[in-house]
């Protein structure tokens, strides 16, 4: 007698099929540009890592952000190792080079965006307490993989937040925390809008 355990993962594991790449509604370059953008920009202070950068290109494209900055020592598109990992992000993304990071902080928060290093530090608020005000564009500043944010950045930011981690490590790889961080923010987001 077959039971309805089976029956039941046998149904859910016939109705998984993978989605082929022609049915994953892709936008085109020019759909993405004229979508509306999640409110939010991510700034990348003296990234070392080509293929981070194009990582957090991508991971962009998926929650279609509003920009990228890239500063420093951050390496600009087009480079074979970003083109790489962003697969194509880097046409679709509106991004910007600004080589003083302190100085962009100070122009976006003038234009009253509020700016936030992804950091470890005193005072900072951890992630999942952490809620975007409604209708507010903010700016998530991830740092260098082996110094993180600048200690000054940090201090000129609005505020901190951190990716509560629970094991030995405490360290993130720059695309993983942009990850998480964009997922975060995108969901919480997209929930205030859907319940005003």
């Amino acid at each position: 007698m077959i039971s309805q355990n089976f029956i039941f993962f046998y149904f859910c594991a016939m109705n998984r099929r993978k989605l082929k790449n022609s049915e994953l509604d892709r936008k085109s370059v020019e759909e993405f540009k004229e979508a509306e953008k999640s409110p939010i920009i991510v700034i990348l202070d003296n990234v070392r890592s080509l293929n981070n950068i194009g990582s957090v290109f991508r991971t962009a494209d998926a929650f279609l952000i509003k920009k990228i900055y890239l500063c420093g020592i951050t390496a600009k598109p087009p480079h074979k190792d970003i083109q790489k990992t962003a697969l194509g992000a880097t046409e679709t993304v509106n991004w910007e080079y600004v080589e003083n990071t302190l100085e962009l902080i100070e122009k976006l928060k003038s234009e009253g965006i509020k700016v936030y290093s992804i950091e470890q530090a005193e005072g900072a608020i951890m992630l999942n307490d952490f809620y975007p005000e409604p209708d507010e564009v903010c700016a998530v500043i991830f740092g260098n993989e082996v110094k993180g944010v600048q200690q000054k950045v940090v201090s000129a930011s609005d505020g901190v937040i951190e990716i509560p981690q629970l094991g030995s490590k405490h360290s993130l790889n720059i695309s993983v925390s942009t990850g998480v961080v964009l997922w975060d923010l995108f969901s919480k987001i997209t929930a205030i809008s859907k319940s005003s």
